[in-house]
């Protein structure tokens, strides 16, 4: 009698852990991929040229035309590629960013000139 009414008791009570274990794999591990997901193909949809972009493989390039899913890159000088747009990775500067700012160098005159200090470092050879 005591087995047949113990078998017989709440459902919920087995089931409760399998909702449970799912509900954190949903809040662990399905959301940030599908946040990543969204951000990426946001990077992706915004790519012009002139982009300088890595790709999923590690190749460093610079974006020189879009179409609908490909990408044509230039990885050096007349040498291009053609990339599905989801092997875009990250974009490393955009073309329509200011270029950061390069300070440059005032000329020295020749009476500002600084010399270079004697080293204290004297050389000394073996005589044979």
């Amino acid at each position: 009698m005591y087995l047949a009414a113990s078998n017989s008791s709440n459902p919920l009570g087995m089931v409760l852990p399998f909702i449970l274990i799912i509900g954190v794999m949903y809040l662990l591990v399905i959301r940030p991929q599908q946040k990543r997901r969204r951000e990426a193909m946001e990077l992706q949809n915004k790519l012009g040229a002139g982009d300088e972009i890595v790709t999923i493989g590690g190749l460093h390039g610079t974006v020189v035309s879009v179409e609908d899913d490909v990408v044509t890159l230039e990885i050096a000088p007349d040498v291009q590629v053609r990339f599905a747009r989801q092997a875009i990775s990250r974009v490393i500067t955009r073309a329509d960013e200011p270029a950061a700012e390069t300070v440059e160098a005032e000329p020295v005159a020749a009476s500002e000139t600084v010399e270079e200090p004697v080293s204290p470092v004297v050389e000394t050879r073996k005589q044979d």
